[in-house]
């Protein structure tokens, strides 16, 4: 490994990462942090270089550290050592991870979508908790989705704490960003259906008719979908509830909705 050495907490570079951890200098670099060497590995293999790669000593010798630092350094990245400390501040953890990589953000426009590329899609309308997208995220991963389109005012999938639920998945994923204006007149041209969910809706998940590829539609933690979202949908439909609870936690409810449609 080729790369200096750093072990101030006050070192530039240092704080630049650690600042990340805010949205607002997220926005304004367009960057974004990774931790692990199995998700920096995963932007690796998609073709994500790293614009900063930080690895403990004791990682120094993984050949997957390597070829992330070979890649960084042919991009023309920066690979520095550091301290057990200095990754517990970046990470904000007592345990923190061995490797942390800083990257690029990647915003997919609404316009570059090709819809027959996947059965299924998803669009999240104002959704708040960054865990939930990130699972989301995941899973639609999993599940071989086209992208995920997030409508509205929406937490950021680059924080932190999304990237961290996406276990790698947010660089396999296309993410695209659109007003509720710009996603309505989007939908108009879809080729396929488009699917909300209402507790108050009376078709079953299950029978519902997915015509690929199938849009899926969900409304935010609190009040999921509102009046002028579930109007966009050429199907709304529930997912059965046999117990006490009244609701699935948005994540769980997004994959149960994904894997019926795909």
């Amino acid at each position: 490994m080729s790369g200096r050495i750093v072990t101030s907490l006050t070192n530039p570079t240092v704080k630049a990462v650690r600042a990340l951890h805010l949205r607002k200098t997220r926005d304004e670099t367009g960057l974004f942090v990774a931790e692990g060497l199995k998700n920096v590995t995963e932007g690796v293999e998609t073709g994500h270089a790293p614009e900063i790669l930080l690895y403990g000593r004791d990682a120094a010798d993984h050949p997957l550290l390597r070829a992330a630092a070979e890649a960084t350094q042919d991009a023309g990245g920066e690979v520095i050592e550091v301290t057990g400390d200095i990754l517990a501040k970046v990470s904000r953890r007592d345990n923190p991870q061995a490797v942390v990589g800083v990257f690029p953000q990647v915003f997919t426009p609404l316009t570059a979508l090709q819809p027959r590329m996947a059965k299924a899609w998803v669009a999240l309308h104002r959704v708040r908790d960054p865990g939930n997208l990130g699972t989301i995220i995941r899973t639609a991963d999993a599940a071989g989705c086209g992208a995920v389109v997030l409508v509205g005012e929406c937490c950021d999938p680059y924080s932190v704490e999304a990237v961290r639920a996406t276990m790698g998945s947010i660089f396999a994923v296309p993410i695209a960003r659109a007003t509720e204006a710009e996603f309505t007149a989007w939908r108009r041209d879809w080729p396929g259906s488009v699917v909300g969910t209402l507790l108050s809706a009376e078709v079953d998940h299950r029978s519902a008719d997915y015509v690929h590829p199938a849009l899926i539609l969900m409304g935010n933690e609190q009040q999921g979908l509102p009046p002028e979202m579930a109007g966009l949908c050429d199907v709304n439909v529930k997912i059965p509830m046999r117990g006490r609870a009244d609701s699935l936690n948005l994540s769980v409810a997004t994959g149960v909705m994904i894997y019926a449609a795909s």
